[in-house]
């Protein structure tokens, strides 16, 4: 008998705090891990490493099955290689938004995350994991905030970074983004009707991850 692996899908838009809550609940539980963010970027990666046109599909579709990523603590390795800086570059993020709109990609890698549900079981961040990828998940939740305060919250990450940010200005590319998101046809971006919504925009993470501990906790997925 197939032994049912254990799966937390926790989905949202960017700067909702979904990257900080899987990385703590993949410390707390010690399952897998799977970014599907990075999952896209890192094929764009490879696609680049291997001079793959971005119009072939056969070959993006054959890297896309067999894609080497892995997840090891907050590093994103290709074939062992760590490239978390790399895919956070403005080219590879292009070309992530190109391949990630081609059905044959898109069902690629859709086998290829499915691939990382395995024991103990696994911490899935993501856009449409527990809607698309893994509908049967034991918990999902969804992530939210307003546009104002993931444009602040943008905005101070970028300032440790030493980069000055304009916040009108990413306050609009963010309600932009969304308006994409939510419109798209494939996979539009939007909570499974059986999650658990968690609006972050006046809960700092500390309190965002003792709500989603106590979930696990019901579902004894956590002891």
């Amino acid at each position: 008998m197939n032994q049912k692996i254990p799966v937390v899908t926790i989905d949202g838009p960017s700067g909702v705090g979904k990257g900080t809550l899987a990385q703590f609940l993949t410390s707390k539980t010690q399952f897998h891990f799977l970014d599907s963010g990075a999952i896209y970027r890192a094929l764009a990666f490879g696609a680049l490493k291997n001079a793959l046109a971005l119009d072939d599909v056969v070959g993006l579709a054959a890297l896309a099955e067999s894609l080497p990523v892995t997840f090891v603590d907050a590093k994103i390795l290709y074939d062992g290689e760590d490239i978390t800086a790399q895919v956070r570059t403005e080219e590879v993020a292009g070309v992530a938004s190109t391949i990630a709109v081609i059905p044959e990609v898109r069902s690629a890698l859709m086998a290829r995350q499915k691939a990382f549900a395995t024991t103990p079981g696994l911490i899935a961040d993501g856009r449409d994991m527990g809607t698309v990828v893994f509908p049967n998940a034991d918990i999902k939740l969804y992530l939210t905030a307003s546009a104002e305060i993931r444009a602040e919250r943008r905005v101070k990450q970028l300032k440790t970074q030493g980069v000055s940010a304009n916040i009108d200005q990413i306050t609009q590319d963010i309600k932009e983004r969304d308006e994409r998101d939510l419109n798209r046809k494939t996979a539009p971006l939007k909570p499974a009707d059986d999650a658990i919504v968690i609006d972050t925009s006046n809960l700092d993470i500390d309190k965002v991850c003792q709500k989603a501990v106590s979930l696990l906790l019901e579902k004894a997925l956590i002891t």
